[in-house]
């Protein structure tokens, strides 16, 4: 049993795929399938079930997993202390957000790393809540922010803050002078919605639903950007989170509380239980407390 045997074990195991493991273990597929065949001729027992369009873990398979993260965390831990015991500043970190929260926190984020830790280099990934959960368990990714729900045991799920999500209008809109406002007054209106792609656009859905309200749909986009741009183009109203609204600077749509039952959401920071942590993910970790504790205390306010 080898080490590189383990790093395509676990690769083929977290991505369900060998072709995807190859990719991320930079080595032919036919080389990593044969390791893996030799790795389960050692063990004497099948690791996984190779399936027509799917690849899972045999019963076998999915207790060595356990064992051989903590084979292979065990040896980045001693690798990273010494890398950790020249200058662990210089060393780099992936930060993965969803991208309903990445332009509003990040940049902030990578700002303060620069101030605190010049040397350091912070790369940042934009993604929907699967890619950066399945980023962070791959290893791509050392830390995710996301908005909750989200359940796996392999996740350490640090919740951050909540936000309202305001009604947004375009300006000179009746409601705009109502003073103050439910779901039951847009009900009936044109409604701009992120696609179901996004965590939030489902959110908003079941959201609406679960108040009796089924938002007359004009159309979807991609980017909340976009959602906006609609909105002040007067093609319908929707619902925005709020750290969103408040750079907003554009005099063309106007946001509103709808009150004690607006809707919300929750973001969180994810990282994987059972890998290793480095000083620099650590204190990554804490600047990005740091800012969104700021931002927090701004929708406080």
């Amino acid at each position: 049993m080898e080490l590189h045997q383990l790093r395509y074990f676990t690769a083929v195991a977290e991505l369900g795929s060998f072709t995807r493991a190859a990719e991320r273990c930079f080595v032919s597929q036919p080389s990593l399938s044969q390791q893996i065949i030799k790795l389960e001729k050692s063990l004497g027992k099948p690791l996984f079930e190779r399936l027509r369009n799917k690849v899972r873990l045999t019963e076998a398979g999915e207790v060595f997993y356990e064992r051989a993260v903590r084979i292979l965390r065990a040896v980045d831990e001693a690798q990273a202390s010494l890398d950790e015991s020249t200058d662990w500043t210089a060393g780099d970190v992936t930060v993965g957000a969803i991208l309903t929260v990445a332009p509003y926190v990040l940049p902030d984020v990578v700002a303060e790393m620069r101030r605190q830790f010049a040397k350091a280099h912070v790369a940042v990934r934009e993604n929907f809540t699967s890619g950066v959960v399945r980023d962070v368990l791959a290893g791509d990714v050392d830390i995710g922010l996301v908005a909750l729900p989200v359940d796996d045991p392999r996740l350490i799920v640090e919740p951050l803050f909540g936000e309202e999500l305001l009604l947004a209008l375009p300006a000179g809109h009746p409601l705009q002078a109502k003073p103050s406002l439910s779901l039951a007054d847009v009900t009936g209106e044109p409604f701009v919605l992120l696609d179901e792609m996004h965590c939030l656009g489902e959110q908003i859905l079941t959201f609406c639903r679960r108040h009796d309200c089924l938002p007359a749909v004009s159309c979807k986009a991609a980017q909340l950007l976009t959602v906006q741009e609609l909105v002040a183009q007067g093609q319908g109203v929707s619902l925005v989170p709020e750290m969103a609204a408040r750079r907003d600077r554009h005099t063309a749509r106007v946001y509103r509380s709808l009150g004690d039952n607006a809707p919300r959401r929750t973001l969180a920071m994810i990282r994987h239980r059972d890998r290793e942590h480095r000083q620099l993910v650590n204190h990554t970790a804490r600047v990005i407390r740091e800012v969104v504790g700021q931002e927090s205390t701004t929708h406080a306010d």
